[in-house]
This record gives C-alpha cells, sequence and structure tokens, in this order.
C-alpha cells in the first residue's frame, strides 16, 4: 500500500487482508459490514465490525481514510444546491448530475463499489454488446450524428466518463429530440420525479436498514456463505450488460426476477415487462430495450459463473487432464504413492465420497458368476442358518440354496437319516410337492429341536397298567413302548395312542432285564429264565432255561444275545432257535452288567472285575482289574471299554490290550447310569451330578448341576448330539444343552417329587419322551408317561415345516 493509505469505502477484500490483524475472514466481515450500512462515515466506524475490534483498528489507523459514501456525497451536493435540490444548472452539469444521480440513487448494497468500477475492468472482457455501445459513442457515425443529444444524456458528457463511463450499454440511441431547451426541461421534470422516488427509497432503506440491524448477528458466523459472492459477481457482470438508463442493480441475496417484481421500490413491474414491452419511460429507453433481450445475456452470465463452481465431466477443472496422464505414466508403486498422498490431503467429506465409489466395486455377486457346481460347492461350507439367510438374497440364490443334495449333506452333519419318511402318507399331506425334501426333512428336525428346547409342553399321554409295583425295565422301539415290572409281566404300548397292546404273561418271577430289536422282545426274569416274545401277537416263542439264578442283564445284537446272571455266568444264545450256543465262565460273583458288539463280549461283575470275552471260542482276552468296588455300569462302542463302579471312579479301558488309558475321578458316590457316543460319555452318578466327557483326553467337559441340579440320585439318562435327558429320584425329568452345559427346562415335575415320587427309567426317541415312574411308599402310581414333541400339523394354516 506504501504511503498511499487506503480507502475503506473502496478497498477490495485483497486491500483489507493486507492490514495488520486482518485475515481473510476478517476482510469479508468488513466487506459484508459496509455492504449492509452502504458505507463507512469515518475510519471509527470500522471498530464496529464484529470480529475486527479496536485493537486492529488502532494498529492500522494510519494507514486508513475514509472518503464520503454515496449517501454522504449525495447529502453533501443537495446542501450545496446540486440537480437534487431543484436548482436550475447548464445542460452540460444536468447530464453529468443526472446520470450520477440515476447510479447514486440506488438502494442496493453493492452502488458503492459498482459506482468506483474503471472503465477498464469491463473494457477488459468486451461482448458483442459492448461493441454495439462502441459503435454508438463513435463520433464519426452517421447514426450518431443524427442523434447527439441521445447520446449525451445516454453516456453523458466526456468529463462524467470517470464516474458513469464504467456502464456499458447493450441498447440502441435513443430516437429522440435533440434539442438542449427541451432536453433541460426534461431533465429537470426527471430530477423532480427521481427527488419524489429518493424519498419513497428513503423509507424503505430505513425499514431494510432496521431489519438489517437486527441481524446482524449473522455477521458473527465462522463460515460466511461463499455463494453470495458469486451472486454478487454475477450482479456485476449483468449490471454492465444493461444500458445506463436501464441499468437495474441485482440484489446480492436474490434472484432477479424475483426483484423485477417487487413493489413499492425501484423494481416495480412497469420496469420490465414479462410479455416483452418497452421500459416505462420512453424517453430514457430504447425500443428494443426488452426483458426477452436481457434474458439471454442474463442466462449466459449466470451459467458461465456456474461452470467456475461446479466442475463436471463436461467441464474439468484446469489441469486434470495432465494430472491424469502423469498418473497413468506412473508405475505401479508411485500409484500407491500418490493414491497414499493424496488420501492423507482429504477431508472427512472427500473420504467418504471414496468409500462410495470403491465399495461396489468389491461387492460382487461372485456366486452367479460361478458355475452352478461351483457355487453349490462354495455353499456347502455354510451353516443351515447362513444358507436359509442367503436364500433371501435373490431368486437365483434361493434356487441354489433349495439343492436336495447340498441339504442332504446338511442331514448328514447333523445325523439326521429319515429316508422312510419320505415315502410316508404322513410327509406328503405335509408338503404335497417338495421342492428339495431333505430341506424340509432338516427344517422339521430344527423345529422339533425347538419343541424339546422351549416349546410348550403338551399334556402328556398316561399309560396305566402295572398297579402299584416298581417299573424294572423299559423298551421303547418305533411307536411301541414295552415295559417290565416285578409283576412277573410285560406290556407292550401303543406311544400313539396310549393304549396298552397286549400284556406278556409268563414270568413266574418278576422280570428285571429286557431287549427289544424290530418286533422281538427278550426279557430276563427272576425266575431264572428268558423269554422270546412275539410284539405282534404277543406269543411267547421260545423259553431258554439255564442260569441258575436270576438274569439280570441282557444285550440283544442281531439273532444273538447275551444274558449275565448272579450265578457268575454268562450264556450266549440264539433267539430264532432258542439255543443255548456258548457259556462264559470266569467270573466269580454276580454278572452285574454286559456289552456285546457281535464279536467281543465285556462284563462287569460284583468281583470288581470286568472281562473281555471271545465268545466263539469261550476264552477270556482280558481281564482289566483297578475297581475297588463292585462294577455297575459298562458301555462298549468296539475299540474303547468304560466302567463305572462303587468305588466312585470311571476307567477307560482298550479293548485290544486291555490297558487302562484313563481314570475319570470327579463323581462322589456310585456311578449308576453311563452312555457313551462319538467318543463323548455322560455318566449319572447318585450323588445328584451328571459330567459329560472326553474319553480320548479323560477331559471332563461339563458338570451338570448349579441351581437346577437334582436334588437326589440319578436314575437313568439319555443324550444325543444336542441334549442331555436326565431323570432321579427327586421326580423330576430335566434337558440340559449338551455342548454348555446349561440346564434348559424341567419336562417332567412329580407332584409327589421329594416326598416318595420317583422317575425310575427314561427312554427318548426324536420326538417322544417315556417316563416310567412310580413311588414305593404309595405316593405316587405307578404310570408311563408319554410326551411329544413333534411338530403339530395345523389343518387352517401353512404346516411348520413349511413356514420355516
Amino acid at each position: 500500500m506504501g504511503s498511499r493509505r487506503l480507502d475503506i469505502n473502496t478497498a477490495t477484500l485483497e486491500d483489507f487482508e493486507q492490514l495488520i490483524g486482518v485475515g481473510h475472514l476478517k476482510a469479508k466481515a468488513i466487506i459484508k459490514y459496509r455492504k449492509v450500512r452502504g458505507g463507512f462515515q469515518t475510519v471509527s466506524d470500522l471498530g464496529g465490525v464484529p470480529k475486527v475490534g479496536q485493537s486492529v483498528l488502532d494498529l492500522n489507523r494510519s494507514k486508513l481514510c475514509c472518503k464520503a459514501s454515496c449517501r454522504t456525497s449525495r447529502a453533501i451536493r443537495g446542501r450545496n444546491g446540486g440537480p437534487s435540490s431543484g436548482k436550475a444548472s447548464s445542460s452540460k452539469s444536468s447530464n453529468s448530475g443526472l446520470g450520477l444521480k440515476r447510479i447514486q440513487g440506488f438502494k442496493h448494497p453493492r452502488q458503492a463499489s459498482i459506482l468506483r468500477k474503471g472503465r477498464t475492468s469491463v473494457a477488459s472482457k468486451k461482448s458483442p454488446s459492448e461493441k454495439i455501445s462502441e459503435t454508438d459513442n463513435d463520433p464519426s457515425s452517421d447514426k450518431n450524428k443524427s442523434h447527439n443529444c441521445a447520446n449525451l444524456i445516454q453516456d453523458g458528457p466526456s468529463t462524467s466518463s470517470n464516474s458513469a463511463g464504467s456502464l456499458v450499454s447493450i441498447s440502441k440511441p435513443f430516437q429522440g429530440p435533440s434539442s438542449s431547451p427541451e432536453y433541460s426541461s426534461n431533465s429537470v421534470e426527471l430530477e423532480e420525479e427521481e427527488e419524489e422516488e429518493e424519498v419513497e427509497n428513503g423509507e424503505e432503506q430505513k425499514s431494510i436498514q432496521g431489519e438489517l440491524t437486527n441481524n446482524n448477528s449473522d455477521l458473527d458466523r465462522d463460515d460466511i456463505d461463499e455463494e453470495e459472492d458469486t451472486k454478487s459477481e454475477v450482479s456485476d457482470s449483468v449490471y454492465s450488460l444493461l444500458s445506463p438508463r436501464s441499468r437495474i442493480p441485482v440484489p446480492v441475496n436474490s434472484t432477479l426476477s424475483q426483484h423485477l417484481k417487487r413493489k413499492g421500490s425501484l423494481y416495480r413491474d412497469d420496469f420490465f415487462s414479462p410479455s416483452g414491452k418497452r421500459l416505462c419511460h420512453p424517453q430514457f429507453s430504447s425500443p428494443h430495450t426488452t426483458y426477452g433481450n436481457l434474458k439471454g445475456p442474463l442466462k449466459k452470465c449466470v451459467q458461465r459463473f456456474q461452470r467456475q463452481r461446479i466442475p463436471s465431466k463436461e467441464h474439468p477443472p484446469p489441469g486434470l487432464a495432465e494430472w491424469l496422464k502423469q498418473f497413468q505414466d506412473w508405475g505401479n508403486a508411485e500409484r500407491l504413492m500418490a493414491v497414499d498422498e493424496l488420501i492423507s490431503l482429504c477431508e472427512p467429506t472427500q473420504v467418504r465420497h471414496m468409500m462410495q465409489v470403491i465399495e461396489p466395486q468389491f461387492q460382487r455377486d461372485f456366486i452367479s458368476l460361478l458355475p452352478k457346481e461351483l457355487a453349490l460347492y462354495v455353499l456347502s461350507f455354510l451353516d443351515p442358518r447362513d444358507l436359509l439367510q442367503a436364500a433371501q438374497t435373490c431368486r437365483y440364490w434361493r434356487v441354489l440354496t433349495e439343492d436336495n443334495l447340498l441339504w442332504r449333506e446338511k442331514c448328514r452333519e447333523e445325523s439326521i437319516d429319515e429316508p422312510l419318511v419320505f415315502g410316508s402318507n404322513r410327509l406328503r399331506r405335509r408338503q404335497p410337492s417338495p421342492k428339495s425334501p431333505w430341506k424340509s426333512l432338516y427344517m422339521r428336525q430344527h423345529q422339533i429341536e425347538q419343541n424339546w428346547r422351549t416349546g410348550q409342553l403338551r399334556p402328556p399321554k398316561l399309560l396305566k397298567g402295572h398297579d402299584d409295583h416298581v417299573i424294572t425295565c423299559l423298551e421303547f422301539f418305533g411307536s411301541r413302548v414295552v415295559s417290565g415290572s416285578d409283576d412277573n409281566t410285560l406290556k407292550v404300548w401303543s406311544a400313539l395312542t396310549g393304549k396298552c397292546l397286549r400284556t406278556l404273561v409268563g414270568h413266574t418271577g418278576g422280570v428285571w432285564s429286557s431287549q427289544m430289536q424290530g418286533n422281538i422282545i427278550i426279557s430276563g426274569s427272576t425266575d431264572r429264565t428268558l423269554k422270546v416274545w412275539n410284539a405282534d401277537t404277543g406269543q411267547c416263542m421260545h423259553t431258554l432255561y439255564g442260569h441258575t439264578s436270576t438274569v439280570r442283564c441282557m444285550h440283544l445284537c442281531g439273532t444273538k444275545v447275551v444274558s449275565g446272571s448272579r450265578d457268575a455266568t454268562l450264556r450266549v444264545w440264539n433267539v430264532e432257535t432258542g439255543q443255548c450256543l456258548h457259556v462264559l465262565m470266569g467270573h466269580v460273583a454276580a454278572v452285574r452288567c454286559v456289552q456285546y458288539d457281535g464279536r467281543r463280549v465285556v462284563s462287569g461283575a460284583y468281583d470288581y472285575m470286568v472281562k473281555v470275552w471271545d465268545p466263539e471260542t469261550e476264552t477270556c482276552l482280558h481281564t482289566l482289574q483297578g475297581h475297588t468296588n463292585r462294577v455297575y455300569s459298562l458301555q462298549f462302542d468296539g475299540v474303547h471299554i468304560v466302567s463305572g463302579s462303587l468305588d466312585t471312579s470311571i476307567r477307560v479301558w482298550d479293548v485290544e490290550t486291555g490297558n487302562c488309558l484313563h481314570t475319570l475321578i470327579g463323581h462322589q458316590s456310585l456311578t449308576s447310569g453311563l452312555e457313551l457316543k462319538d467318543n463323548i460319555l455322560v455318566s449319572g452318578n447318585a450323588d445328584s451330578t451328571v459330567k459329560v466327557w472326553d474319553i480320548t483326553t479323560g477331559q471332563c467337559l461339563q458338570t451338570l448341576q448349579g441351581s437346577n441340579k437334582h436334588q437326589s440320585a440319578v436314575t437313568c439318562l439319555q443324550f444325543n448330539k444336542k441334549f442331555v435327558i436326565t431323570s432321579s429320584d427327586d421326580g423330576t425329568v430335566k434337558i440340559w444343552d449338551l455342548k454348555s452345559g446349561d440346564f434348559l427346562r424341567n419336562l417332567v415335575t412329580l407332584d409327589s417329587g421329594g416326598s416318595g415320587g420317583v422317575v425310575w427309567r427314561v427312554r427318548c426317541s426324536n420326538t417322544k419322551l417315556v417316563c416310567a415312574v412310580g413311588s414305593r411308599n404309595g405316593t405316587e402310581e405307578t404310570k408311563l408317561l408319554v410326551l411329544d414333541f413333534d411338530v403339530e400339523e395345523r389343518k387352517d394354516k401353512m404346516p411348520m415345516i413349511e413356514r420355516m
């Protein structure tokens, strides 16, 4: 700025930014404040600008000055007898004053800056309309010779070119009278009209000033809207396109069309007509200057600024093509480095834009692009629950997830294998034309599991028939239930109807053991015999004699059954012929438990021993010694032998070598029940606890106890891959989660539980639970309870399988 002082009424944004302590935001605030106030009266007024303050003014006071604003200069001229006061003047001074008054009469906040713009700023960007203006101003033009007076009125004399010459005309010269007396009289009339308009504009300016004063707080915002500057630049360019007599200022904060129709101001409806009529004052306007003529330049001007502000593919920012070409010429390493640097320079909004563009590139439906075989192979790794969710993705995925072979593998993984169900009329009624029978089977099984876990317990079927006697053995196969009692009888029941189909009578002592396979029932009694029964007819097919004491245990495999007796011997029988095939002798006390897999016989006795036999040669292969008390329970899977004893321990043996692999310690009493499947052992003990073991490592996986544990000895147990079901002398049947060990709920709770009611035995199928209950003191009636957890078939609604 040097030694020259900066006029705060004409200074630009860049000039203010050069001041001490004034940045970009403060400079914009000063410009905004000046626009609102219509200019500064003194330098001290700069201290009233929000965010500037007196301290910044003191630092820069020596560099600043304040010349009178447009409004102030008009007032001075009025007091000095200028044209605004109504006094006569010469034609030359009237022409100059009229041009200035027409400009200075604008109430637009940017009037000061527009007034002071030099002609050079507009001449540097000449348009076709400006060329027309230059032609009109040429003294040598014949057209202008006949309209000299009109040109003087249009552009003013040369002496006023510095003030009003920057306003370039786009209209033709005025076709009016050229005599100066008429012009003088017209100018006086115009001045009188302008004075009246100034009074109206002054009142309106005061009202607007009051509104702006109330809104001064908006200047305190840090983020001054950049759109206002764009509109201001558009206003300047539009203003430069208008003729001197038809120039109408374009407000900053609104569009041109809105302010052309504002009543009670300089933008009255009679200035422009939407239908294309002439302007209202024919003595000052060209007959060809219409709203339609202005519409084209205005539109081009607005479009030019929009292209500068909003880049697009059609109008990219300068230098973009060179930048992209340079990026393409780089190698992979250079590109990665450039991308890293670019991301580090981006703002969060720009990074989010990158994510929105990049993420869809990785969201490809690769399943639909693969061959069907490969797509099914990929889907085979999903869990059934995920397959059901994938089926909802799209129609093609649903077709793939309905593949029958895919669901057959899922059923095999869950050990669901019921091929006969597909041929039954029952399933066909449920699903007339299933797309995937194996999927339907899986979904049915899933619903059954939910019924076991949380489904509403239906009223059980009551099977009564053994009076008040103890039910000593229980078998469940297919839809038949066989119960043996110390009343010397066995009964065959229908698990579907709950009816007693037949009673097997023939034993002369209590029945203490039984086995069932198909329609063959084998029973052992205290009368020292075994009997083979036909379950369909109730006929006794064979009576097997040989034991000299109670037949306490047996195991059926194929057509052969092995029986153990209190006479310390084991016998192998053919159930079809009733012939005794082999006698195994070696124990010195009662045989309490026996297992047979068709090749080896394993027996446990009260002599603390476990023996492995070859029934064909009747030789004892191994005598497994280690228990210190009676052996009460056995499990044998062909490789491992698991024995439970009264000494509280459980031992795992190798059947081939006879070595003890693991000793499972944890129970506190007699292990009365064992179940072994896939190297998972579940043991029930008289100490009221149930434990889950891994026999390959000897580790205890879960202990089923806690606040919901049994309150008395565990009498029986069953388990599968999902659940463990246990019964107890406390009169309850509980269901547990096998993997987590969590208690799920009570399936049976006897009213007499804790006062004599006992659940002696439990047997389970996939959908049903059979419990033998009673008491030894008469508090609970002896009976069988059959609970059904199958999927209910609803006549009025879609089948459960279909809904799943």
